[in-house]
C-alpha cells in the first residue's frame, strides 16, 4: 500500500507511521496500524477518506478507543482517529449544545452541566467520545444517547457531507444506522434540559461513585464486554457460570464485575479473544444464550 500519498497532503503533525495501538485503546493492547491520521476539520476528514478509496487503503474511524480490541498483528491500513484536535463544544441555543466527535463524554458532561444544562449526567462516567457514544448508542442507569441527540454532521465514504435527524439514525440497544453505514460522525447537536447546576453535578458524583463501586476502573478494559442479551444480563450469566476471576494469560473476568474481561497482567489481545471465546461458549453450554461482544475488534 502506498501510504506517501498522505504525506503529500497532510502536514506531519497530523501523520503517526506504525502506531503502537496498545497506546490508543483502553485495552493497552494490540499491534501497530500501518498510519494514524488525526485530523482537525471536517476537510481534513473528507481528504484522508478520499486518499483511502482512491488508493484502496482500509481505512478505520477511531474516536478514544474504549470500544476497540486491536490484534496482535495490528492493522494494515489507517486510522483516522479524531481524539485530538476534534473537540470543540459550544452553546449555540438555550437547550442546545453543538460538539465535534472527538470530545470526551466527561468534557461534554461537565460542560453541559457548567451550563445548568441536564440530561447528560449518566454520560459523565463513560469512558469514550461523543462519536464512539453514538455510534454505539452507548448508555447507563437507564438513560442513552436517544434521548439527547437531534442531529449530526457527517462525511460519506465518497467524501461528501451530510445531516441526519435523530429519526434517521435508528438508535436501538448500543446499536445504530452508523453500523451498517459508512459514515464518519463529525460532529453532534444536543438537546438538552434547563436545569439546577449543583443537582446536576451533585446527580454526575453520585453515578460516578456508584460506578467506582460497581466496575473495575483501576484495571484497563474496553467497558461491559458483551450487549446484553434479551432477557437477561450479561454480567449475571457469566458469574453463575462461575466465571468471575477466571482468567487466560494476563486476560480475567473481573472479580468486581463478571461484564468486565480486564487486562490484568500484561494481557495480549490474543489473550482477551481467547478469553471471551470461553465465556461465550461456556454460557452458550449452560444457559442455552449467545453474547454478542460489544466491543468492536480490529485486524487481521
Amino acid at each position: 500500500m502506498n501510504f506517501n500519498v498522505f504525506h503529500e497532503h497532510f502536514c506531519e503533525s497530523k501523520l503517526l507511521c506504525n502506531a503502537d495501538m496498545s497506546e490508543y485503546t483502553s485495552f493497552k493492547v494490540g499491534g501497530a496500524a500501518d498510519l494514524m491520521i488525526m485530523p482537525s476539520s471536517a476537510c481534513d476528514i473528507k481528504q484522508a477518506i478520499s486518499l483511502c478509496k482512491s488508493n484502496s487503503i482500509p481505512c478505520f474511524i477511531m474516536g478514544k478507543g474504549s470500544n476497540v480490541l486491536v490484534k496482535d498483528s495490528g492493522f494494515r491500513g489507517v486510522i483516522i482517529s479524531l481524539s485530538k484536535g476534534f473537540e470543540k463544544i459550544e452553546q449555540i441555543d438555550d437547550c442546545v449544545i453543538k460538539a465535534e466527535a472527538g470530545v470526551s463524554l466527561a468534557k461534554l458532561a461537565a460542560f453541559a452541566a457548567d451550563v445548568s444544562l441536564a440530561g447528560l449526567e449518566f454520560a459523565s462516567g463513560i469512558p469514550g467520545s461523543l462519536g464512539g457514544a453514538l455510534y454505539m448508542n452507548a448508555g447507563a442507569y437507564d438513560y442513552d444517547m436517544s434521548g439527547v441527540v437531534l442531529s449530526a454532521a457527517l462525511v460519506d465514504e465518497n467524501a461528501n457531507e451530510k445531516v441526519m435527524q435523530a429519526a434517521e439514525m435508528a438508535l436501538g440497544y448500543r446499536t445504530s444506522v452508523f453500523h451498517n453505514a459508512k459514515y464518519v460522525i463529525a460532529s453532534c447537536t444536543l438537546k438538552l434540559q434547563p436545569g439546577d447546576k449543583e443537582a446536576i453535578k451533585a446527580k454526575m458524583l453520585e453515578l460516578n461513585n456508584r460506578r467506582k463501586v460497581s466496575q473495575p476502573l483501576e484495571l484497563p478494559s474496553a467497558g461491559s464486554t458483551f450487549k446484553r442479551p434479551q432477557g437477561y444480563y450479561a454480567a449475571k450469566l457469566i458469574d453463575d457460570a462461575g466465571l468471575k476471576g477466571f482468567s487466560i494469560g494476563g486476560a480475567m473476568v473481573s472479580e468486581k464485575h463478571a461484564g468486565f474481561i480486564v487486562n490484568f497482567n500484561n494481557a495480549t489481545a490474543s489473550d482477551i479473544l481467547a478469553l471471551m471465546e470461553h465465556v461465550k461458549r461456556d454460557v452458550y453450554e449452560k444457559f442455552g444464550v449467545i453474547l454478542v461482544p460489544e466491543v468492536e475488534v480490529l485486524g487481521e
